[in-house]
């Protein structure tokens, strides 16, 4: 297997453009149909140049799902959780996601489980960690403020809260938002019974 090329300047460049057609290309036509001769066409990048940076269309993919989900992640979710003013930041968490989603076809489409071979990756993608770390600490700090009860683990409940909205909005772009909607006040009940502090 072939190392990747140095990250010099000019080949960051190369690798950035070869990655944004991956993204642009996966996102719109998913792996199967894509070929890496027409992600380092979009690149504008010969047949060849995509494998020095990428050793495989499979890892081509994952960087690029990677990177995608990333670009998803800080499009909002860092904001909801780490503003002190949002109450309700769980809830409006799912809403922040499923804006930014639609806005990054390959994260979408991974979601919407058009991927299944690349489905249970979600839960490993290596922003979450970031996510994960960030729900915790808010917990951490909700605790202290007195509005999550004192007695749970914040960073289990932060893992908890990350698995579940990712479920939730993994349902609401497979079966759609009216189907998922419908049980909004449902998973609201189980976030108030898990956090609140008894009365």
């Amino acid at each position: 297997m072939r190392e990747p090329q140095p990250a010099t300047p000019k080949g960051e460049r190369t690798r950035q453009a070869i990655l944004a057609a991956a993204i642009e290309r996966f996102g719109r036509d998913g792996y199967r149909a894509t070929s890496v001769a027409d992600i380092a066409r979009d690149a504008g990048v010969s047949g060849t140049a995509a494998y020095a940076y990428f050793p495989s269309k499979e890892a081509l993919f994952v960087a690029a799902v990677d990177e995608d989900a990333a670009a998803v992640i800080r499009a909002g979710l860092h904001e909801v959780i780490e503003d002190p003013t949002i109450a309700d930041w769980r809830r409006t968490l799912v809403f922040t996601l499923l804006d930014a989603v639609e806005r990054h076809p390959l994260a979408r489409r991974l979601l919407a489980g058009q991927e299944p071979g690349v489905t249970e990756r979600v839960m490993d993608i290596p922003a979450l960690a970031e996510v994960r770390k960030a729900c915790a600490e808010r917990i951490r700090a909700d605790q202290l403020a007195g509005h999550v009860r004192p007695d749970v683990d914040p960073v289990a409940l932060g893992n908890g809260v990350v698995a579940i909205v990712l479920s939730l909005l993994m349902a609401l772009l497979q079966v759609g938002p009216a189907a998922a909607a419908a049980y909004g006040d449902d998973v609201a009940a189980v976030f108030e019974a898990a956090f609140a502090p008894p009365a």
